[in-house]
């Protein structure tokens, strides 16, 4: 049998863990929840902590906490968390290693392979920063996708007709949008675009700056430099986001919200669905720009897409779903669990690369023009950094395409050769993401060929190789994070030091529950909650936020009672979730 491959949706704001077993995908719980909080945090005795409890613990220190490292994924910084320093990579391999442990205890076996989806528009540098992780969390990232393609093998998965489907995903901290081409069981990319700073992060600073306004002007305070009074403003918009969703006015309270002057600081105020989205309709207009250039580069018109599929919690706003049926009169579909959706196609990609049974066949793009820079004429003049394409957006991965180019001047003794990503004719206003020279070549005049081939594979990782054609002089290179822990030799100091940082939560607890479980006898009224709480999850896709968020809430001290044994303080816990799940069904 072959090892186990997981799929992983490394999110902005959650993150999940999948498999398929049996023919169906499963997105494997911890504890009652499916979804793991992208929070990671220190706690007083030096702990890592991650997920729920670390999210908790942001509003009290969020100087021991960090959200939304994926929006700092390929960036050269470092992020303080109390005593500690730590980089995005390792940051984001915490919480992979902590899906990693999730899918061990849930497997009862060691898991070391997955694949992990990333935002259709990350760069080279933000994916190899993801494979970084990948591999300081311990696993061998054997693919990576992108979340909008995930979302479409979830999709085809229940289809069975040929149609021209927009994938429109908004995430907590990037967009994409993605045209495809559903046949006979093959998916085929068309075309992508996106934005990889805009999300619903972006959505609940909206509502951050509108409180941090209604406290300046009625009580002559700013809050921007109270660290605590952020972390509770930053989790109310998040909640008032949420709540307006489905309802059209949210009521934020905040008591004792912070202290001026020796008095106690209170906010409470109203906030309205249709101040909410004049607030962020110049997002909403950024992602419908973005959707018009997906169309145009698939060649494609409003009217010859069939379906339209959301992806990610933050198309949950309203408004979203009215701008897509206003533009293209299709209603977009709903029925898959867009927090869900792109970890399940992971695990489809998953199964596929394991051999398993799978219906879908993914052909993927890639989201950028790969090229160098020469010698050539823009805007009527000459100019040294003409950009000059070889791999271009929407090219079907893998993609291998060689270009010829010649030396400038005679007796010429090398080329350097730089490689950018980006769109603009001018090679300077693309991102270079990497460079090398060819030395030694012939002395010979003027007109030297230099042979020059960029592959890109699956994963979006780029190798390049330039050839002297006269002599066959090669010289090659693997596009790297100019800070890649590759590049300093770093990347198994920091795996060590992050298995060591995790203590209890090494992905060793697969066995000890293993061992637990073997030969013990399960409480009746314990056998009763977990009953209880497998009923109440398949009512999550069909509740309002707040009745979910109720039973999470109830679940999750449910959770508490039995793994401390105090089974005695069960019994009102698993009444109140029996109340709530008796009114959702009536």
């Amino acid at each position: 049998m072959n090892e186990i491959i997981i799929g992983i949706d490394l999110g902005t704001t959650n993150s999940e863990v999948a498999i398929v077993e049996q023919g169906k995908v499963t997105v494997i719980d911890d504890k009652g929840n499916k979804l793991l909080a992208s929070f990671v945090g220190v706690d007083e005795s030096g702990q890592i902590i991650v997920g729920e409890t670390a999210r908790n613990q942001y509003l009290v220190y969020p100087e021991r906490t960090v959200k939304s490292i994926k929006r700092l994924m390929g960036q050269n910084t470092q992020i303080k968390l109390a005593d500690q320093v730590f980089t995005p990579q390792e940051i984001s391999a915490i919480i992979l290693k902590q899906l990693k442990t999730i899918a061990e205890n849930y497997l009862h076996q060691p898991v070391s392979k997955a694949v992990i989806t990333v935002p259709a528009y990350f760069s080279d540098a933000q994916r190899q920063a993801t494979r970084e992780a990948g591999e300081i969390a311990g696993l061998d990232v054997v693919r990576m996708i992108n979340e909008p393609t995930a979302a479409a093998l979830v999709y085809d998965s229940a289809q069975a007709e040929s149609k021209r489907v927009l994938i429109y995903d908004l995430g907590g901290g990037t967009f994409d949008v993605s045209v495809v081409n559903i046949e006979s069981g093959v998916v085929e990319v068309l075309s992508s675009h996106g934005d990889n700073q805009l999300g619903g992060d972006d959505f609940d600073q909206q509502i951050i700056n509108f409180l941090l306004n209604q406290l300046q002007e009625n009580e002559q305070i700013d809050a921007r430099n109270n660290s605590k009074a952020m972390a509770r403003l930053t989790r109310a918009a998040e909640n008032a986001k949420w709540v307006l969703s489905d309802q059209p006015f949210v009521q934020i309270d905040e008591e004792y919200l912070l202290e001026h002057k020796g008095e106690a600081i209170h906010l409470s105020l109203e906030l309205s669905r249709i101040e909410y989205e004049e607030m962020i309709v110049d997002y909403i207009d950024t992602t419908m720009n973005a959707v018009h250039s997906a169309l145009k580069d698939a060649k494609l018109t409003s009217s010859d897409i069939e379906e339209i599929i959301l992806v990610g919690g933050s198309t949950r706003t309203p408004c979203i779903r009215e701008r897509l049926f206003n533009e293209f009169g299709v209603e977009p579909h709903g029925e898959i669990d867009a927090d869900l959706c792109v970890a399940m196609g992971a695990a489809i990609q998953a199964a596929m690369i394991n051999g398993q049974q799978v219906d879908t066949v993914l052909v993927d793009v890639t989201s950028y023009t790969y090229g160098t820079s020469a010698i050539g004429t823009l805007a009527g003049k000459d100019y040294p950094f003409v950009f000059a394409p070889i791999i271009h957006k929407n090219s079907v991965l893998p993609s291998r395409k060689t270009e010829s180019f010649s030396t400038n001047y005679h007796g010429q003794e090398f080329v350097d050769v730089s490689i950018y990503q980006g769109e603009d004719h001018d090679a300077l206003n693309n991102v270079k993401i990497g460079e090398f020279r060819v030395e030694g070549l012939q002395d010979v005049k003027a007109g030297n060929v230099i042979i020059l081939t960029l592959e890109l594979d699956l994963n979006g990782i780029l190798q390049v190789s330039a050839i002297e054609k006269m002599t066959g002089l090669e010289k090659s290179i693997t596009i790297q994070n100019a800070f890649s822990y590759t590049e300093s030799g770093k990347l198994d100091t920091a795996k060590q030091r992050i298995t060591s940082l995790f203590g209890k939560l090494d992905s060793s607890l697969y066995e000890q529950n293993e061992n637990e479980q073997e030969g013990q006898v399960v409480a009746p009224e314990v056998e009763k909650a977990y009953q209880l709480i497998a009923k109440a999850e398949n009512l999550f896709d069909n509740v309002s936020t707040e009745d979910k968020e109720d039973m999470r809430d109830l679940i999750g001290q449910i959770t508490k009672c039995i793994d401390s044994d105090k089974t005695d303080d069960l019994e009102n816990t698993v009444a109140q979730l029996k109340d709530i799940i008796y009114y959702l069904e009536s």
